[in-house]
């Protein structure tokens, strides 16, 4: 570790060196790579030197030992045990630091929320899912935008897509793609039968156009009259939009806008995206095959969360959290769900980098 630490160090100085010259400052395009590569290094460099002094402190203090002086010995001691408490703590938030980075960390995401099984029930709960994210997004600063919506007749969506965007949203956010099922007893149910619903959750990275080379002759663009709420207008023009990617099979649509052009923007963001994240997936099968975190594979199929309303409870099937705080969660107040998958994913990141 402490090779690697050097190694990065170095590294850092000779990108702050770089980012003085003049001839750097002049490509505009290295000198923003440069400013990233400075930002992604700084926090690990003031961390070593953080281990350094310690290091340092703890060999100064040991030196008292030797000291005549009974007082000065016991004091010197309790220093050491304290420095050495401190030491293991940058030991390990380093080893965190030098985990291979989440190419995806910093991305926007779209999240993508569809009613499963359960009828009514399971479109209600997609609508509370959706609010409980953008409730979540709001105390995080996030901007939430609607990309494609289908609404059920009861309430809540058989569909929600939207776009987050922010400081490291799939960061966390990566972790909630999977079966969300809920278990209450609906409104409609006379007998105060407790039912069985699912939505499931898909979390995609959003893709910059510069990523995903789409052959516009791989596309088949149809246009359709938009269906349900919005009066006259959507009997009157084909502003609806439909786009198949014939290579894969992949089909989005968008009517949200009365604009044809820009329901036509939303389903490309949303078309890129899931390309992707598809190719993302590929590449990580292969480079994972032989292992896969517990934390889960970000499968839809794979469930992962319960919301037990009638005992107020949510349980992460995952790393075996429970929480008895579920109308708080509901609100939005999800960090411990996720701080306890992150500390739970590096966790498995350190076991692996360590075999």
């Amino acid at each position: 570790m402490l090779n690697k630490l050097e190694e990065v160090a170095d590294r850092f100085r000779e990108v702050e060196g770089l980012l003085a010259d003049p001839g750097v400052v002049k490509d505009q395009s290295r000198y923003r790579a440069l400013t990233k590569e400075h930002a992604d290094l700084v926090d690990v460099v003031t961390g070593y030197e953080k281990y350094c002094r310690v290091k340092t402190e703890i060999a100064g203090s040991q030196e008292l030992f030797k000291d005549p002086d009974l007082d000065v010995r016991e004091m010197a001691q309790a220093e050491v045990a304290e420095l050495e408490a401190e030491l293991a703590d940058l030991e390990a938030q380093l080893k965190v630091m030098l985990l291979p980075k989440d190419p995806n960390a910093l991305r926007n995401v779209i999240i993508e929320v569809r009613a499963g099984t359960g009828g009514d029930e399971a479109a209600l709960f997609a609508g509370d899912l959706f609010r409980m994210y953008c409730r979540y997004a709001d105390r995080q600063g996030w901007k939430v935008e609607l990309l494609s919506t289908a609404e059920a007749e009861v309430g809540g969506y058989k569909e929600v897509i939207a776009l987050i965007s922010g400081k490291g949203v799939f960061s966390r956010l990566k972790f909630e793609s999977g079966t969300h099922r809920v278990q209450r007893v609906p409104e409609t149910e006379a007998q105060g039968r407790i039912h069985t619903s699912a939505c499931t959750v898909a979390v995609l990275p959003e893709a910059e156009d510069v990523e995903i080379d789409i052959d516009p002759s791989d596309l088949r663009i149809d246009l359709f009259r938009a269906s349900g709420a919005g009066g006259q207008h959507v009997n009157k023009t084909e502003s609806a939009v439909r786009i198949t990617h014939i290579p894969t099979g992949v089909v989005v649509s968008c009517q949200d806008e009365k604009s044809q052009h820009k329901n036509k923007a939303k389903a490309m963001k949303v078309l890129q995206s899931r390309l992707l994240d598809a190719l993302q997936a590929e590449q990580d099968a292969k480079t994972a095959a032989n292992r896969k975190s517990q934390v889960g594979s970000g499968d839809r199929s794979e469930r992962i969360r319960t919301y037990n309303f009638p005992q107020g409870r949510c349980t992460d099937h995952r790393v075996g959290l429970t929480l008895y705080k579920l109308e708080a969660i509901m609100q939005g107040d999800l960090d411990e769900i996720i701080d306890t998958l992150t500390t739970h994913y590096q966790a498995e990141q350190l076991a692996g980098h360590d075999n």
